[in-house]
């Protein structure tokens, strides 16, 4: 039975149950439940806080595990990335009142409220800067109007709240973050390895349908290198003579966002294209 770990709330729990239910995983019903079992798929799913998901997994008695990256540096725990998930995406950045540093280096002798300190330490010891880390836990704008701090480091995503505190980012970002899958650094392939793969292959799939769709079209055989060129799919397109002599039928999934004007261009090259259908499963 894979043992998973899932963040039981904030901005990471919903977009993972939605994935996990788009691979073909049973999940809670409500958010009271901490742990379900999906029989079918021999999997065990633990709702826990964001935060302890990397102890967790690191420990080993949990084999995976999705949380955010941020969360997983901050932790200092035994566990690595496998694979990134695309939610939940996030710049961590230092603020100040303007005027108050322009870098990293400007922070020398200063203090830092934030409530990733591994984080925030890590990165200072990197650029050989002694400053003082304070941690708080919650918001920590107002840190530096009562004087706890002189700069904050936090997730920024829209800037607002900075904003309305009279702060302003500055600096290179400390790090970008999204939701990630882990596991146990230097775990040794057990009897749950075919499981887990299958796992990181079932979400792998949820990300190229979430990408992609299926474009086909017909087009004459003289221009079908251009408009292969144009839909070289994930792999290779699927390629079918017509019973017109000289015509061809294309099957070719391409990036969602650009479908329209992929069609465009096809178009142009006399070929005559549809949109068919989202993709739902993926071979990898």
């Amino acid at each position: 039975m894979l043992r998973i770990a899932v963040p039981n709330k904030g901005s990471l729990s919903g977009p993972a149950a939605e994935m996990l239910h788009e691979a073909g995983y049973r999940q809670r019903r409500e958010s009271k439940e901490l742990r379900i079992v999906d029989p079918a798929n021999e999997v065990e799913f633990f709702y826990l806080r964001p935060r302890d998901i990397a102890i967790y997994v690191s420990s080993g008695k949990l084999d995976i595990g999705i949380t955010g990256r941020d969360l997983l540096i901050d932790s200092g725990a035994h566990a690595e990335e496998i694979l990134p998930l695309g939610f939940a995406r996030s710049t961590f950045r230092f603020a100040a009142k303007p005027g108050t540093a322009d870098g990293v280096q400007d922070l020398k002798g200063r203090t830092v409220a934030t409530s990733y300190e591994g984080i925030v330490e890590g990165h200072l010891a990197e650029h050989g800067i002694d400053a003082s880390v304070v941690h708080l836990d919650g918001a920590v704008e107002t840190a530096i109007e009562l004087g706890v701090a002189e700069v904050i480091a936090d997730v920024v995503e829209t800037g607002t709240s900075l904003r309305n505190a009279g702060l302003e980012v500055f600096g290179e970002p400390i790090m970008k973050s999204e939701a990630v899958v882990i596991r146990r650094t230097d775990a040794e392939p057990d009897e749950a390895e075919t499981k887990v793969q299958q796992f990181l292959r079932r979400l792998q799939g949820v990300l190229v349908a979430r990408t992609y769709v299926m474009m086909d079209y017909d087009c004459r055989v003289e221009q079908l290198e251009k408009a292969v060129a144009l839909t070289p799919g994930l792999e290779s397109p699927t390629v079918s003579p017509l019973h017109n002599e000289g015509w061809v039928a294309v099957r070719a999934m391409v990036p969602a966002k650009e479908a329209q004007r992929i069609m465009d261009d096809l178009y142009d090259i006399g070929a005559r294209a549809i949109l068919t259908t989202a993709i739902h499963a993926c071979r990898l």
